[in-house]
């Protein structure tokens, strides 16, 4: 039991005894100049005389309503934050969920 003990600190002491040189990594660039306006550089085709609304949500874009003149509203959705709008009649999504009572208590 004590060679086997003995055996293991060697092969430890070996292993750390190794490791002497530490390679060091190169330090990284500096990152590029960003322009100083926080808006994106995203053009939304919207027709001419529609009223446009942004709805932001910490700072960023995620919901235009665009309505056109004598016409209905219509949103325009960023559900996934990468910059691709969804069109949306309306905001209700159509989903039902059940509201009754299934037992009562008394």
């Amino acid at each position: 039991m004590r060679a086997a003990a003995v055996v293991i600190l060697i092969c430890a002491a070996l292993g750390a005894a190794a490791q002497d040189k530490v390679e060091r990594f190169p330090e990284p660039p500096p990152p590029p100049p960003m322009s100083e306006s926080d808006e994106p550089a995203v053009r939304i085709p919207v027709q001419e005389g529609d009223k446009v609304e942004e709805i932001r949500e910490g700072g960023r874009v995620v919901m235009l309503r665009v309505t056109p003149p004598g016409g209905r509203p219509y949103y325009l959705l960023d559900t996934t934050g990468n910059g691709n709008w969804m069109r949306r009649d309306a905001l209700d999504d159509g989903v039902r969920v059940p509201m009754w009572p299934v037992y009562t208590f008394d």
